[in-house]
């Protein structure tokens, strides 16, 4: 009987010495507090899983600021126990601190199941740590950015106030001067380092597209045969015969776009499309059209 390989990190402290990487990395700035409210372990627990971190895991990579009054990443910082990519961070942040996501890409020799990934745009940290601050702060931030439109970069201030997974990229929804209003930015596309200015009124409250709530109402294709849409409700979990998935106004063509729908592209083949938006016209002001 083959035998059991140990793992060289007990699992729970190897999510902690993740989140210590992750955070550090990302925010500049790690404390006991960050660790006693996340996983509701005791101060000295906290401290000693840094200090087990800084003499076994990262020697030399966390260095103690006592103006901020916490540890920082060191000039010679080295990723450990994570990849050191930006789409860690934001995992994190959009989970609400629930730890789900790191478990999911911890290393776990589980047989039988394959998980498709896309492409990581990846973020440099000098690029998003002010766009994480400003955010925090409703801060005015200098930035410069392209687009397919523009690829040379043009100097802009925008007001951030949300980083937005799509299920493809990242963006951050942010007040934008040039354009007078709130725009989406790709984050792989701002270039070198922003700068953080003087406050700004145009906080999210401001953003009426953002808080919008707006229900789409999923159907199966009604030009399928009643067997072949009861499939489809089973498929989809429908309650009645209809999904419905809630979300902000300015979410929805990404939502749309998650589920293979194009309400402007011709209809496809009942097999093929197999769910439908019932309340279209209901969605029209967030689409394109």
């Amino acid at each position: 009987m083959q035998q059991r390989q140990k793992w060289p990190i007990r699992w729970d402290l190897l999510v902690r010495y993740r989140f210590i990487e992750t955070l550090v990395l990302w925010e500049g700035r790690l404390t006991t507090r960050h660790l006693c409210e996340t996983f509701g372990i005791g101060r000295q627990q906290a401290s000693k899983d840094i200090n087990t971190y800084l003499r076994e895991i990262g020697p030399g990579n966390l260095a103690y600021d006592k103006y901020l009054k916490g540890y920082k990443p060191s000039a010679t910082f080295q990723p450990r126990v994570t990849r050191g990519l930006a789409d860690e961070y934001l995992h994190l942040m959009a989970r609400n601190n629930e730890l789900s996501n790191v478990f999911e890409s911890l290393a776990l020799n589980v047989a039988n199941v394959e998980v498709l990934s896309v492409p990581v745009r990846d973020v440099a940290p000098q690029t998003l740590r002010p766009i994480m601050q400003a955010a925090r702060q409703q801060c005015r931030l200098e930035v410069d950015y392209v687009s397919i439109n523009n690829p040379d970069r043009e100097g802009r201030i925008i007001v951030p106030h949300t980083v937005v997974f799509t299920g493809l990229r990242w963006h951050v929804r942010a007040w934008c001067e040039k354009n007078q209003g709130y725009r989406d930015f790709v984050l792989s596309r701002f270039r070198d380092t922003p700068e953080i200015l003087d406050a700004s009124p145009h906080g999210v409250e401001g953003d009426d597209e953002w808080n919008s709530h707006v229900t789409i109402r999923l159907v199966a294709d009604p030009r399928l045969r009643p067997e072949q849409q009861a499939v489809v409700r089973a498929d989809y979990g429908m309650q009645d015969g209809v999904l419905q998935i809630e979300t902000r106004g300015k979410l929805v063509p990404y939502a749309l776009r998650l589920l293979h729908i194009d309400p402007r592209a011709p209809r496809r083949g009942p097999e093929a499309q197999q769910i439908v938006v019932e309340n279209l016209d209901a969605l029209k002001p967030w689409l394109d059209f």
